[in-house]
């Protein structure tokens, strides 16, 4: 099946791997290999972190595999109705304390740096990413052994463009055909001068 294309009206010209990049619900049958994976992974682990500290830490799973398995039950209902068509399944997970042992504010940041870099990464490779803030952290957290010094923030779904959207929930179908993406103009988000939003 073709990779269903997605028109993105930017101001300016900016890389292929961020205009082309979108966040399907319907993935490909092909499965994703653990080099793959790691190939991610690599783009991620080169992310810039406060300090260097690189406080990011991320739970695997291949579809098949036991973890994959393990993974999917710390989804909510309405992500598991749909997640059950990805290839790879991810946990993203964060350190809470500094080497200082203080609050790491910035670590949420970082870990989003990373995950900047395994989209990119993922998309360059014709692999699709799907972030998830629908996960129960606190079963996460429990079944993945994670200590209290770590969060868990999100789950990702990957899999290859091109899934059949047919597959999906009656109720996702409508958004996964909408032909155009749409952002905030950068003047309602970037400002030289004072602050000045209307939300």
């Amino acid at each position: 099946m073709q990779k269903l294309e997605k028109t993105t009206p930017t101001d300016y010209d900016i890389m292929d791997e961020i205009k082309t990049r979108w966040s399907p619900r319907a993935f490909d049958d092909e499965p994703i290999s653990e080099s793959e994976v790691k190939l991610l992974l690599e783009a991620g682990r080169w992310a810039s972190s406060s300090y260097n500290q690189q406080p990011w830490r991320i739970i695997y799973g291949l579809k098949g595999d036991a973890v994959y398995d393990r993974i999917m039950e710390c989804l909510i209902p309405f992500n598991q109705d749909w997640a059950k068509n990805a290839q790879v399944l991810m946990i993203t997970a964060y350190k809470k304390t500094n080497k200082d042992g203080d609050d790491y504010f910035h670590a949420l940041h970082d870990l989003g740096l990373f995950m900047g870099n395994v989209v990119i990464q993922a998309n360059h490779t014709g692999i699709a990413a799907h972030q998830m803030a629908g996960i129960d952290q606190e079963k996460a957290h429990k079944t993945f052994g994670f200590t209290e010094d770590f969060g868990i923030a999100t789950a990702v779904a990957f899999g290859r463009y091109g899934g059949d959207v047919a597959q999906l929930p009656e109720s996702l179908q409508e958004q996964e055909l909408e032909k155009e993406r749409s952002r905030m103009k950068i003047e309602e988000f970037a400002f030289n001068g004072d602050f000045n939003s209307k939300d």
